[in-house]
């Protein structure tokens, strides 16, 4: 059997690859980058498919791939930061946020509901901090992360007891996403200090805790939003 990461160059999926492997688990990986996805495939010994989230029907190339293989786990671990003030938002700002966040990852998981069904799986997705804690300019990336933890307590219920679906909530994670904010490291500093444990957020904060959801050590738990975010969000 597999788990299937989406997004899986990225700091978190990779990382998740790398640890699930590790632990003997086989993987398939899905992302956009095809000289970083066969780099990862080829040090890990996992099939790949080379795609872009936001293409039509992307997932069919996914199924095309896996063929007849078992799948008993899924991780979305795409992501966007879009900043930007409420008068800059275009309407077009928000249709691509929420395509890439929240489309894209109900189409994978439509396409791969009946496989991950029968093998009793596991589905992983990944909001953000800031649905829970407002910050400025975070309207486009809070709404679409917003309606991804909808989306997970909706098919928490929907396939229970086959199928359990959970969701983490990173803070700021190093990652190629946030090279921009983190490369000034005055601003990296200030960030850090905003958590209470007083650090930016690792790829492997937020993939130990996705590689325990995929897990049996996790049969019991579904339908829950997982803070890892430094306790951005709870404490002050």
């Amino acid at each position: 059997m597999k788990k299937v990461i989406l997004g899986a160059t990225g700091s978190i999926g990779s990382s998740l690859a790398k640890s699930l492997v590790k632990n003997g688990d086989e993987v398939h990986l899905v992302g956009r980058d095809e000289a970083s996805l066969s780099r990862l495939a080829n040090e890990l010994n996992s099939s790949f498919t080379t795609c872009d989230m936001l293409e039509e029907n992307f997932s069919e190339k996914v199924l095309s791939d896996l063929g007849e293989t078992p799948v008993n786990g899924l991780a979305y671990c795409v992501g966007s930061i879009d900043l930007k003030p409420l008068k800059l938002i275009k309407k077009s700002d928000f249709m691509q946020s929420f395509n890439l966040n929240l489309v894209s990852a109900v189409e994978i998981i439509k396409t791969l509901t009946d496989n991950l069904k029968q093998n009793k799986g596991s589905i992983v997705l990944f909001s953000t901090v800031a649905v829970k804690q407002g910050f400025p300019n975070h309207a486009i990336v809070s709404s679409a992360k917003g309606a991804v933890e909808g989306l997970t307590l909706a098919l928490a219920a929907e396939f229970a007891p086959n199928i359990r679906v959970n969701c983490i909530a990173p803070s700021l994670t190093k990652s190629k996403i946030s090279e921009f904010i983190l490369k000034n490291e005055k601003m990296a500093e200030s960030i850090a200090k905003m958590h209470p444990l007083k650090r930016v957020g690792e790829g492997s904060d937020s993939s130990s805790v996705a590689k325990f959801l995929l897990s049996e050590e996790s049969s019991w738990i579904t339908g829950q939003i997982f803070g890892v975010d430094g306790g951005r969000s709870s404490v002050a």
